[in-house]
């Protein structure tokens, strides 16, 4: 299975790809995991990559393409992949869909995690970490069992992620409707897109989500 896990920032996409991946084997390919790790690499393309983000430009569509490409290359053709921030434009999912044919491979499904914005603003603003282990809490939802300390460690301290803010999230939820909304019909035409809630618990996410792949 090729799929597209789409979901606005704080929808639990991460987490759902790692069950997958855990569970099913698949590979998670995200274009900024990707360019990083390219970056690192002493290749042509790497040092094209390293180039382009040194001097503060966009990676242009051609690299992007080359990267994924590449990635497909080095993969066993049985592998299921996710794709993780690719597509974001009517033209990249047509690239997309050319990459996947000389690979001997297709796209299978769209999985967009829909989520309620006001609970998503109050689940992203209320979560934090203990600053040792890195376990996670939430003000309403998951707070520690003694207040104050950690559940895992026994640490004293927490932090919570500067861009964690009402003003940030829906500026964040604003640029993914703006970054989805012009490949959704693409692949709306082609009856690939499934919508799951992505404010449900998340073993029934990762239930819905497992359903649809054995649908196909």
């Amino acid at each position: 299975m090729n799929i597209i896990l789409l979901g606005p920032p704080g929808a639990g996409k991460g987490t759902q790809a790692q069950r997958l991946v855990e569970g099913r084997g698949m590979v998670q390919l995200s274009t900024g995991d990707m360019l990083r790790e390219t970056r690192k690499a002493d290749t042509p393309l790497g040092r094209q990559v390293a180039e382009v983000m040194d001097s503060g430009a966009l990676v242009s569509d051609e690299i992007v393409t080359a990267m994924i490409d590449e990635k497909l290359a080095s993969l066993d053709p049985a592998t299921g992949v996710i794709f993780d921030g690719y597509p974001r434009t009517a033209a990249q999912a047509e690239t997309l869909d050319a990459i996947l044919a000389g690979r001997g491979r297709k796209l299978d499904r769209v999985i967009e995690l829909g989520v309620d914005e006001d609970a998503l603003v109050e689940r992203i603003v209320g979560r934090y970490t203990c600053a040792t282990c890195g376990k996670g809490y939430h003000d309403r939802f998951e707070r520690p069992k003694v207040e104050g300390t950690c559940d895992k460690c026994g640490g004293h301290e927490f932090k919570r992620r500067a861009d964690d803010n009402e003003e940030t999230v829906r500026t964040r939820m604003g640029e993914y409707r703006a970054k989805t909304a012009p490949i959704l019909p693409y692949y709306e035409a082609r009856g690939l897109v499934t919508r799951v809630n992505g404010m449900a618990p998340i073993d029934e996410v990762s239930g819905a989500i497992g359903a649809i792949l054995d649908a196909d």
